[in-house]
């Protein structure tokens, strides 16, 4: 079945709604429920753990209900449409929480979010594993992956660009209500494009899917050795970006500073975000026409780890307070992630086929039930590291309402510099070192795969 430009469309605006919802808990959990509501660093870091491991059970059993669900809508929507509506719900729940202290606070937040993250992971699931599903060579697959990452990019871009400014917008002085109320209208957002691609992405009722037991299904995984070198890589990337997202806030809070520090974290957030979405559309198919996808994936790391040392140089060379300076490691960064995320996502896909040549079975949901845990266990990693971090370099906190920004000593701000860039060139370098010693689905293996694959169908047909 060939894809229209109308099915191509409906599943970019649906990337572009669900990223917005999964960006906003990813990069502002942490500052919401520490710096806002005053609960420890720590303490907010372990729950997100403690969710991540609860998701590694819940998740590949929810691959597994997506490949044997039989409906009149099909495989895939019924799960997309269900678990955007819980989900956007429980984020408000998230960002909306009840003016409870101490132990109540905690408890809330610690059940909210573990809801989030299983209703997150009901529409997540479908949603990508639509692409393996619906496209049958990997032209179309690379086309779909690239409109879903660039779209998904684009989501994670405005909740870059807009959620400073908007949480002070809709709630003055109140950060506590400005962010209840943003977290209401990206929800709102979130349910509509979701309903949007589900009219409009059909399914191909002709697409079948193999089912498997959750031991089976494990064991199919470990086989798929090229599926678990992409998990991998997915964790380590998105742990850098997750730790940079988390940390750069209080950078531009405590660090850079000033009376306008809302206006300018706006700013190099929307430039960022900006030069993400031009990776994603520009940069990834300009380099594509001239390299393969394992070389722009090495070149893409290999400069973002430049740009992260010359972002620590800056700080430490006294320049942490211009922003034009700042904002030039910053495009480098944000540009090689969107380069990165179409990447990954088309090399997840790839190993569908690697692995159905392997072993003789078409894994979909389950592997990329793998892609939905991996980058909320990224998420999770990143926030929990960031929490342990703020606690060691003795970050004082503001809780909503306080007054002045409070003032943070020489130590604190050296130990901030010092996170925002060196972990994510460290996670970064281990990502890159594994990619080039276990990665072998060259672009040529991934032509001569299909052609296999093409043959055996015809062969049995």
């Amino acid at each position: 079945m060939e894809l229209t430009l109308k099915q191509k469309a409906a599943f970019g605006v649906g990337a572009v709604g669900k990223d917005m919802v999964y960006a906003l808990s990813a990069s502002y959990v942490m500052y919401f429920y520490q710096d806002v509501l005053g609960l420890s660093a720590t303490f907010v870091g372990l729950i997100l753990m403690i969710a991540r491991v609860f998701d590694a059970l819940n998740d590949p059993f929810m691959g597994v209900l997506v490949a044997k669900t039989k409906s009149r809508w099909g495989r895939f929507r019924p799960w997309l449409l269900s678990g955007t509506v819980l989900n956007a719900v429980v984020l408000y729940a998230l960002f909306a929480a009840p003016r409870i202290e101490g132990a109540g606070l905690m408890i809330y937040f610690a059940v909210v979010y573990i809801l989030w993250g299983v209703t997150y992971t009901m529409m997540d699931i479908p949603y990508w594993s639509m692409i393996p599903a619906v496209t049958k060579t990997p032209a179309d697959r690379e086309n779909l992956s690239v409109v879903g990452r660039t779209c998904a990019g684009v989501g994670s871009a405005l909740i870059a660009m807009f959620t400073v400014l908007m949480v002070g917008v809709l709630g003055g002085d109140s950060e506590r209500v400005g962010f209840g109320r943003f977290a209401l209208i990206v929800s709102v957002v979130f349910v509509v494009a979701e309903i949007l691609c589900c009219a409009f992405f059909k399914e191909n009722s002709q697409t079948r899917m193999e089912t498997a037991g959750v031991r089976e299904m494990f064991s199919a995984l470990v086989r798929n050795d090229q599926a678990m070198v992409v998990v991998a890589s997915i964790v380590l990337i998105n742990s850098a970006l997750y730790l940079t997202s988390n940390f750069v806030i209080y950078f531009f809070k405590y660090d850079f500073g000033g009376a306008g520090w809302k206006g300018d974290f706006t700013l190099f957030s929307t430039i960022g975000g900006a030069a993400q979405i031009l990776g994603m559309m520009v940069l990834y198919p300009l380099l594509r026409k001239k390299l393969s996808n394992t070389r722009v994936f090495t070149l893409s790391i290999g400069l973002a780890l430049g740009a992260y040392a010359l972002l620590l140089g800056l700080c430490l060379a006294g320049f942490s307070g211009s922003l034009p300076l700042l904002c030039v490691p910053g495009v480098v960064v944000f540009a090689c992630n969107g380069m990165l995320s179409v990447l990954t996502t088309l090399f997840l896909s790839n190993s569908v086929d690697y692995g159905q040549l392997k072993t003789g079975r078409r894994e979909e949901s389950v592997i990329f039930s793998m892609q939905t845990f991996v980058v909320k266990a990224a998420s999770g990693v990143a926030v929990f590291l960031t929490g342990i971090g703020l606690d060691l370099i003795g970050l004082v906190g503001n809780t909503d309402e306080t007054g002045p920004i409070a003032v943070q000593s020489a130590e604190t701000l050296l130990g901030l510099r010092l996170m925002m860039t060196v972990l994510p060139m460290v996670v970064l370098a281990v990502a890159l070192a594994l990619f080039r010693k276990k990665f072998t689905l060259t672009d040529q293996r991934v032509e001569e795969i299909g052609r296999q694959l093409r043959a055996r169908e015809n062969g049995n047909g």
